[in-house]
């Protein structure tokens, strides 16, 4: 995840799990999301919140140094852990929780720069959820519900100038997708994406928001090009949401069955008897020099049971040694769908797993 952001302009960012409470007074998580965050605690007389968000952080880095509008857009990225209460009944496994980890980001730009980077934030969005398996996906566009003006921060205008600006990137790639009123969050309309799983069930994922307001909270600023003082405009987005809620969701899109590039274990090395292990371990070390990651099955088992429980936690290929693999420099490859590749030399094993990890095959 941060090679990808990498690759696409953003520099990855830290911030602390508590705020001192004026802090979320300022971007109005008090006003409008109280009932979300946890009661306060004392430090020093000071009451400080578990961040149920990280975007008033990343303001405060903004907020460090004079900006000037060459240095916009800013793209920070955090894979942060944020804190928000849930109630006990619906808490559910690892698709719901109290606390997780958020592949977060904020885009700080100039007005004239924000339908760009909406559009980038969407193709990133739609291209890493493709490497995931995931080609089946329905946008939503998420705005205030008009006969609840109170819950929302901002003027009309604004608001206005948000959903055009969410819509034309949508209608720019020609995405089918639903206007829903009162899902915006408080500060702004959004896009969100969501993805079809492989029991066909529809999960919510990526969210890119549009924030007129917290700028203006925070009295944010840059210097244009006329060298006057002008606010910029934000972008908050996630692209797979919570981290942990996202693992949940490919282990039983793949039912734990995973293509090679994301399995924890890729091949398991299983010597017929004790007196392969040795060559077996020689095995390890070029496999793991090679970037994959791979466990060698050295138990009193019989070399069928050992199948048999590699073929249980659906591990992509199973290495048999024996005397014959031993003395040709080979293993003998098999599928945990059971098909069998037979013997091959190591370096030609390594090419094929590699292969499969570069090219994102299932095996």
């Amino acid at each position: 995840m941060r090679a990808r952001h990498r690759d696409v302009g953003y520099e990855i960012v830290f911030t602390p799990h508590i705020g001192k409470a004026g802090l979320w007074e300022q971007s109005g998580h008090l006003d409008f999301y109280r009932e979300g965050m946890y009661a306060p605690m004392d430090v020093d007389g000071v009451d400080y919140y578990l961040k149920p968000m990280n975007c008033p952080f990343h303001i405060l880095i903004y907020k460090t140094d004079i900006r000037s509008y060459r240095d916009l857009p800013l793209r920070w990225a955090e894979l942060g852990t944020v804190y928000r209460y849930e109630r006990s009944g619906v808490l559910h496994g690892l698709l719901r929780v109290r606390g997780f980890t958020q592949d977060d980001a904020h885009i700080f730009c100039t007005p004239d720069q924000i339908e760009a980077e909406i559009l980038r934030v969407l193709d990133f969005s739609l291209d890493l959820l493709r490497s995931f398996g995931f080609e089946d996906s329905k946008v939503q566009l998420s705005v205030r519900d008009p006969s609840t003006p109170d819950k929302y921060a901002g003027d009309d205008a604004m608001w206005v100038q948000a959903e055009e600006s969410l819509l034309k990137a949508i209608q720019a790639r020609e995405l089918p997708y639903h206007r829903i009123e009162g899902e915006a969050v408080f500060y702004g309309p959004k896009i969100d994406i969501h993805i079809k799983d492989a029991l066909g069930r529809t999960w919510q994922l990526t969210t890119i928001q549009f924030d007129f307001n917290v700028p203006e909270r925070f009295d944010m600023t840059y210097i244009g090009e006329d060298g006057a003082q002008h606010r910029p405009y934000m972008v908050h987005r996630a692209l797979l949401g919570s981290i942990e809620r996202f693992f949940g969701i490919l282990v039983e899109h793949y039912a734990g069955a995973f293509p090679v590039w994301l399995s924890p274990v890729q091949a398991v090395l299983i010597p017929i008897v004790d007196r392969h292990v040795s060559y077996a371990e020689s095995v390890v070390q070029q496999l793991r020099g090679s970037g994959l990651r791979v466990e060698i099955d050295d138990s009193s088992d019989r070399m069928g049971a050992k199948i048999r429980r590699a073929q249980l936690e659906k591990v992509p290929y199973m290495l048999i040694i024996g005397d014959r693999e031993i003395e040709a420099g080979q293993v003998n490859v098999r599928l945990r769908n059971e098909d069998v590749l037979g013997a091959m030399a190591v370096d030609a094993f390594i090419d094929l797993a590699t292969e499969a990890v570069r090219y994102r095959r299932e095996l």
